[in-house]
Protein backbone atom coordinates (compact mmCIF):
# COMPACT_ATOMS: atom_id res chain seq x y z
CA UNK A 1 0.00 0.00 0.00
CA UNK A 2 3.00 2.32 0.08
CA UNK A 3 2.61 4.28 -3.12
CA UNK A 4 6.19 4.16 -4.25
CA UNK A 5 6.33 0.36 -4.13
CA UNK A 6 2.74 -0.57 -4.89
CA UNK A 7 3.70 -2.65 -7.94
CA UNK A 8 6.80 -4.25 -6.44
CA UNK A 9 6.71 -7.97 -5.79
CA UNK A 10 6.89 -7.58 -1.99
CA UNK A 11 4.53 -8.05 0.94
CA UNK A 12 3.49 -4.42 1.16
CA UNK A 13 1.18 -4.96 4.11
CA UNK A 14 4.17 -6.21 6.13
CA UNK A 15 6.11 -3.08 5.15
CA UNK A 16 3.24 -0.92 6.36
CA UNK A 17 3.00 -2.81 9.65
CA UNK A 18 6.73 -2.41 10.24
CA UNK A 19 6.63 1.31 9.45
CA UNK A 20 3.52 2.20 11.43
CA UNK A 21 3.38 -0.34 14.25
CA UNK A 22 3.26 1.16 17.77
CA UNK A 23 6.60 2.38 19.11
CA UNK A 24 5.54 1.99 22.73
CA UNK A 25 3.37 -0.34 24.76
CA UNK A 26 1.09 2.60 25.62
CA UNK A 27 0.22 2.99 21.90
CA UNK A 28 -1.10 -0.56 21.48
CA UNK A 29 -4.86 -0.84 20.97
CA UNK A 30 -7.23 -3.79 21.14
CA UNK A 31 -5.61 -5.82 23.94
CA UNK A 32 -6.38 -3.85 27.13
CA UNK A 33 -5.64 -6.67 29.59
CA UNK A 34 -2.25 -7.33 28.00
CA UNK A 35 -1.33 -3.64 27.74
CA UNK A 36 -2.17 -3.02 31.38
CA UNK A 37 0.34 -5.63 32.56
CA UNK A 38 3.02 -4.78 30.00
CA UNK A 39 2.86 -1.08 30.89
CA UNK A 40 4.05 -1.93 34.40
CA UNK A 41 7.05 -3.83 32.96
CA UNK A 42 7.80 -0.95 30.58
CA UNK A 43 7.81 1.60 33.41
CA UNK A 44 10.02 -0.52 35.65
CA UNK A 45 12.23 -1.58 32.69
CA UNK A 46 12.33 -5.03 34.22
CA UNK A 47 10.31 -8.16 33.45
CA UNK A 48 10.52 -11.96 33.70
CA UNK A 49 10.54 -14.37 30.78
CA UNK A 50 7.34 -13.83 28.79
CA UNK A 51 5.13 -16.09 26.68
CA UNK A 52 2.70 -14.43 24.26
CA UNK A 53 0.01 -16.84 23.02
CA UNK A 54 -2.91 -16.21 20.70
CA UNK A 55 -4.22 -16.25 17.12
CA UNK A 56 -2.21 -14.69 14.27
CA UNK A 57 -2.54 -11.00 13.53
CA UNK A 58 -3.50 -9.96 17.07
CA UNK A 59 -0.35 -8.03 18.02
CA UNK A 60 2.05 -10.49 19.68
CA UNK A 61 5.14 -9.44 17.72
CA UNK A 62 4.16 -5.78 17.96
CA UNK A 63 3.84 -6.06 21.75
CA UNK A 64 7.25 -7.72 22.02
CA UNK A 65 8.98 -5.06 19.92
CA UNK A 66 7.18 -2.18 21.67
CA UNK A 67 8.21 -3.50 25.10
CA UNK A 68 11.80 -3.88 23.92
CA UNK A 69 11.84 -0.26 22.68
CA UNK A 70 10.41 0.99 25.98
CA UNK A 71 13.15 -0.83 27.90
CA UNK A 72 16.19 -0.04 25.70
CA UNK A 73 15.20 3.10 23.79
CA UNK A 74 16.18 3.82 20.18
CA UNK A 75 19.24 1.54 20.30
CA UNK A 76 17.16 -1.48 21.27
CA UNK A 77 18.62 -3.73 18.55
CA UNK A 78 22.03 -3.73 20.22
CA UNK A 79 20.67 -5.98 22.99
CA UNK A 80 18.02 -7.85 21.01
CA UNK A 81 18.22 -11.20 19.21
CA UNK A 82 15.11 -11.76 17.07
CA UNK A 83 14.60 -15.23 15.66
CA UNK A 84 11.75 -16.94 13.88
CA UNK A 85 11.69 -20.35 15.46
CA UNK A 86 9.84 -21.88 12.51
CA UNK A 87 12.97 -21.26 10.38
CA UNK A 88 15.49 -22.27 13.05
CA UNK A 89 13.59 -24.89 14.97
CA UNK A 90 16.24 -27.51 15.57
CA UNK A 91 18.32 -28.29 18.63
CA UNK A 92 21.53 -27.01 17.03
CA UNK A 93 20.12 -23.48 16.60
CA UNK A 94 19.29 -23.28 20.31
CA UNK A 95 22.66 -24.67 21.39
CA UNK A 96 24.69 -22.34 19.18
CA UNK A 97 22.98 -19.09 18.18
CA UNK A 98 20.76 -18.61 21.22
CA UNK A 99 23.25 -19.78 23.83
CA UNK A 100 26.09 -17.75 22.30
CA UNK A 101 24.00 -14.56 22.45
CA UNK A 102 22.72 -15.26 25.96
CA UNK A 103 26.15 -15.83 27.49
CA UNK A 104 27.65 -12.48 26.38
CA UNK A 105 27.32 -9.35 28.50
CA UNK A 106 24.64 -6.74 27.72
CA UNK A 107 25.80 -3.81 25.63
CA UNK A 108 25.95 -0.20 26.84
CA UNK A 109 25.38 -0.84 30.51
CA UNK A 110 21.95 -2.44 30.05
CA UNK A 111 20.78 -4.74 32.83
CA UNK A 112 19.99 -7.61 30.47
CA UNK A 113 19.52 -8.68 26.86
CA UNK A 114 16.33 -9.87 25.18
CA UNK A 115 15.91 -12.92 22.97
CA UNK A 116 12.64 -12.89 21.04
CA UNK A 117 11.60 -16.26 19.62
CA UNK A 118 8.68 -15.83 17.24
CA UNK A 119 6.50 -18.86 16.43
CA UNK A 120 8.08 -20.76 19.30
CA UNK A 121 5.48 -23.53 19.02
CA UNK A 122 7.39 -24.70 15.91
CA UNK A 123 10.43 -25.64 18.04
CA UNK A 124 11.04 -29.36 18.35
CA UNK A 125 10.74 -30.96 21.78
CA UNK A 126 14.51 -31.46 21.90
CA UNK A 127 15.08 -27.78 21.15
CA UNK A 128 12.58 -26.77 23.82
CA UNK A 129 14.32 -29.07 26.29
CA UNK A 130 17.64 -27.33 25.63
CA UNK A 131 15.98 -23.92 25.79
CA UNK A 132 14.55 -24.41 29.27
CA UNK A 133 18.04 -24.93 30.73
CA UNK A 134 19.39 -21.83 28.95
CA UNK A 135 16.47 -19.77 30.25
CA UNK A 136 17.32 -20.82 33.79
CA UNK A 137 21.09 -20.57 33.47
CA UNK A 138 21.21 -17.05 32.01
CA UNK A 139 18.14 -15.54 33.70
CA UNK A 140 20.14 -12.72 35.30
CA UNK A 141 21.56 -11.33 32.06
CA UNK A 142 18.99 -12.41 29.48
CA UNK A 143 15.20 -12.34 29.16
CA UNK A 144 13.25 -14.47 26.73
CA UNK A 145 10.05 -13.43 24.97
CA UNK A 146 8.35 -16.34 23.20
CA UNK A 147 5.33 -15.93 20.94
CA UNK A 148 3.16 -18.76 19.67
CA UNK A 149 -0.28 -19.52 18.27
CA UNK A 150 -0.81 -22.57 20.47
CA UNK A 151 0.58 -22.50 23.99
CA UNK A 152 -0.27 -26.21 24.35
CA UNK A 153 2.66 -26.94 22.02
CA UNK A 154 5.09 -25.33 24.46
CA UNK A 155 6.36 -27.82 27.04
CA UNK A 156 5.25 -27.27 30.63
CA UNK A 157 8.75 -26.55 32.04
CA UNK A 158 9.04 -23.53 29.71
CA UNK A 159 5.51 -22.32 30.45
CA UNK A 160 6.22 -22.46 34.18
CA UNK A 161 9.28 -20.23 33.69
CA UNK A 162 7.26 -17.53 31.86
CA UNK A 163 4.58 -15.00 32.60
CA UNK A 164 1.88 -16.01 30.12
CA UNK A 165 -0.09 -13.39 28.17
CA UNK A 166 -3.20 -14.46 26.25
CA UNK A 167 -3.96 -12.42 23.14
CA UNK A 168 -7.55 -12.50 21.92
CA UNK A 169 -8.86 -11.93 18.39
CA UNK A 170 -9.32 -8.20 17.90
CA UNK A 171 -12.82 -6.80 18.30
CA UNK A 172 -14.67 -5.86 15.13
CA UNK A 173 -14.70 -2.22 16.20
CA UNK A 174 -10.89 -2.17 16.55
CA UNK A 175 -10.35 -3.75 13.11
CA UNK A 176 -12.90 -1.40 11.54
CA UNK A 177 -11.21 1.64 13.06
CA UNK A 178 -7.74 0.54 12.04
CA UNK A 179 -8.55 -0.20 8.37
CA UNK A 180 -10.11 3.27 8.09
CA UNK A 181 -6.97 4.71 9.68
CA UNK A 182 -4.72 2.90 7.19
CA UNK A 183 -6.88 3.94 4.24
CA UNK A 184 -6.71 7.58 5.32
CA UNK A 185 -2.90 7.51 5.62
CA UNK A 186 -2.50 5.81 2.22
CA UNK A 187 -5.11 8.10 0.61
CA UNK A 188 -7.39 5.21 -0.36
CA UNK A 189 -11.11 5.79 -0.82
CA UNK A 190 -12.67 3.15 1.44
CA UNK A 191 -16.43 3.19 1.86
CA UNK A 192 -18.14 1.89 4.99
CA UNK A 193 -19.47 -1.26 3.30
CA UNK A 194 -15.94 -2.17 2.22
CA UNK A 195 -14.65 -1.60 5.76
CA UNK A 196 -17.41 -3.87 7.08
CA UNK A 197 -16.38 -6.53 4.55
CA UNK A 198 -12.73 -6.30 5.67
CA UNK A 199 -13.83 -6.64 9.29
CA UNK A 200 -15.97 -9.65 8.43
CA UNK A 201 -13.29 -11.60 6.56
CA UNK A 202 -10.54 -10.79 9.08
CA UNK A 203 -12.16 -12.66 12.01
CA UNK A 204 -10.07 -10.63 14.44
CA UNK A 205 -6.84 -10.91 12.40
CA UNK A 206 -5.71 -7.37 11.60
CA UNK A 207 -2.91 -8.59 9.34
CA UNK A 208 -5.45 -10.42 7.20
CA UNK A 209 -7.60 -7.29 6.93
CA UNK A 210 -4.63 -5.12 5.93
CA UNK A 211 -3.49 -7.65 3.35
CA UNK A 212 -6.97 -7.74 1.81
CA UNK A 213 -7.01 -3.94 1.72
CA UNK A 214 -3.56 -3.87 0.12
CA UNK A 215 -4.55 -6.30 -2.65
CA UNK A 216 -7.71 -4.34 -3.44
CA UNK A 217 -5.92 -0.99 -3.38
CA UNK A 218 -3.35 -2.30 -5.88
CA UNK A 219 -6.21 -2.72 -8.38
CA UNK A 220 -8.18 0.45 -7.66
CA UNK A 221 -7.84 3.45 -5.39
CA UNK A 222 -11.61 3.28 -4.85
CA UNK A 223 -12.03 0.18 -2.71
CA UNK A 224 -15.57 -1.19 -2.68
CA UNK A 225 -17.27 -4.09 -0.96
CA UNK A 226 -17.45 -6.08 -4.21
CA UNK A 227 -13.73 -5.59 -4.87
CA UNK A 228 -12.84 -6.77 -1.35
CA UNK A 229 -14.74 -10.03 -1.75
CA UNK A 230 -13.48 -10.68 -5.28
CA UNK A 231 -9.81 -10.25 -4.32
CA UNK A 232 -9.84 -12.03 -0.95
CA UNK A 233 -11.18 -15.46 -2.01
CA UNK A 234 -14.27 -14.87 0.11
CA UNK A 235 -17.90 -15.15 -0.97
CA UNK A 236 -20.29 -12.46 0.33
CA UNK A 237 -22.93 -13.66 2.80
CA UNK A 238 -25.85 -13.07 0.45
CA UNK A 239 -24.31 -15.32 -2.24
CA UNK A 240 -23.99 -18.19 0.23
CA UNK A 241 -27.56 -17.64 1.39
CA UNK A 242 -28.71 -17.74 -2.23
CA UNK A 243 -26.96 -21.08 -2.68
CA UNK A 244 -28.81 -22.49 0.34
CA UNK A 245 -32.12 -21.14 -0.97
CA UNK A 246 -31.41 -22.71 -4.36
CA UNK A 247 -30.90 -26.06 -2.61
CA UNK A 248 -34.25 -25.60 -0.87
CA UNK A 249 -36.34 -24.20 -3.73
CA UNK A 250 -34.78 -24.92 -7.13
CA UNK A 251 -33.44 -28.46 -7.07
CA UNK A 252 -30.06 -30.10 -7.52
CA UNK A 253 -29.04 -28.89 -10.99
CA UNK A 254 -29.80 -25.24 -10.27
CA UNK A 255 -28.03 -25.39 -6.89
CA UNK A 256 -25.03 -27.13 -8.43
CA UNK A 257 -24.83 -24.46 -11.13
CA UNK A 258 -24.90 -21.72 -8.51
CA UNK A 259 -22.17 -23.51 -6.58
CA UNK A 260 -19.90 -23.61 -9.65
CA UNK A 261 -20.53 -19.89 -10.25
CA UNK A 262 -19.52 -19.14 -6.67
CA UNK A 263 -16.32 -21.16 -6.88
CA UNK A 264 -15.30 -19.63 -10.22
CA UNK A 265 -16.17 -16.00 -9.44
CA UNK A 266 -14.50 -15.80 -6.04
CA UNK A 267 -11.72 -18.34 -6.60
CA UNK A 268 -12.75 -20.58 -3.73
CA UNK A 269 -11.20 -23.94 -2.91
CA UNK A 270 -13.52 -26.65 -1.63
CA UNK A 271 -12.46 -26.28 1.99
CA UNK A 272 -12.82 -22.47 1.74
CA UNK A 273 -16.38 -22.86 0.53
CA UNK A 274 -17.34 -25.32 3.26
CA UNK A 275 -15.82 -23.18 6.01
CA UNK A 276 -17.45 -19.99 4.76
CA UNK A 277 -20.80 -21.72 4.32
CA UNK A 278 -20.54 -22.99 7.89
CA UNK A 279 -19.92 -19.46 9.18
CA UNK A 280 -23.00 -18.12 7.41
CA UNK A 281 -25.23 -21.05 8.29
CA UNK A 282 -26.27 -19.69 11.67
CA UNK A 283 -27.38 -16.33 10.28
CA UNK A 284 -29.68 -17.98 7.72
CA UNK A 285 -33.04 -17.26 9.33
CA UNK A 286 -34.93 -19.23 6.65
CA UNK A 287 -33.52 -22.51 8.04
CA UNK A 288 -34.86 -24.33 11.07
CA UNK A 289 -32.69 -25.14 14.07
CA UNK A 290 -32.85 -28.84 13.22
CA UNK A 291 -31.72 -28.19 9.67
CA UNK A 292 -28.74 -26.18 10.86
CA UNK A 293 -27.67 -29.02 13.14
CA UNK A 294 -27.89 -31.60 10.33
CA UNK A 295 -26.09 -29.35 7.85
CA UNK A 296 -23.28 -28.69 10.32
CA UNK A 297 -22.72 -32.43 10.72
CA UNK A 298 -22.64 -32.96 6.95
CA UNK A 299 -20.26 -30.04 6.38
CA UNK A 300 -17.88 -31.48 8.96
CA UNK A 301 -17.89 -34.81 7.11
CA UNK A 302 -17.24 -33.17 3.72
CA UNK A 303 -14.48 -30.95 5.16
CA UNK A 304 -12.75 -34.02 6.62
CA UNK A 305 -12.95 -35.83 3.29
CA UNK A 306 -11.52 -32.85 1.43
CA UNK A 307 -8.63 -32.48 3.87
CA UNK A 308 -7.89 -36.19 3.55
CA UNK A 309 -7.63 -35.89 -0.22
CA UNK A 310 -11.14 -36.59 -1.49
CA UNK A 311 -12.07 -35.29 -4.94
CA UNK A 312 -13.24 -31.70 -4.56
CA UNK A 313 -15.95 -31.63 -7.20
CA UNK A 314 -17.62 -34.88 -6.24
CA UNK A 315 -17.52 -34.05 -2.52
CA UNK A 316 -19.15 -30.64 -3.05
CA UNK A 317 -21.73 -32.21 -5.36
CA UNK A 318 -22.45 -34.77 -2.65
CA UNK A 319 -22.91 -31.96 -0.12
CA UNK A 320 -25.28 -30.18 -2.50
CA UNK A 321 -27.26 -33.36 -3.07
CA UNK A 322 -27.70 -33.91 0.67
CA UNK A 323 -28.71 -30.28 1.17
CA UNK A 324 -31.33 -30.53 -1.58
CA UNK A 325 -32.66 -33.82 -0.22
CA UNK A 326 -32.96 -32.52 3.32
CA UNK A 327 -34.25 -28.99 2.65
CA UNK A 328 -36.95 -30.13 0.22
CA UNK A 329 -38.55 -32.38 2.84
Amino acid sequence: MLKGVRHHDVAMSELWVEKHRPRSVSEIRGQPAVVQRLTIYAEKKQFPHLLFAGPPGTGKTTAAMALTKDVFGDNFRENLLEMNASDERKLESIRTKVKQFARTSPYGGAAFKIIFLDEADALTNDAQGALRRIMEQYAETCRFILSCNYSSKIIEPIQSRCAVFRFRPLADSDVHQQVHHVAAIEEINLDDDAAEALTRISQGDLRKALTALQVSAALSNDVTRELIYETSATAPPESLHQYLKACRDDGFHSARRRLRELLDKYGLAGTDFVNQLHRELYSADFLSEESKLDLTEWMAEVDYRLVEGGGEQIQLDALTARLVTHLKQ
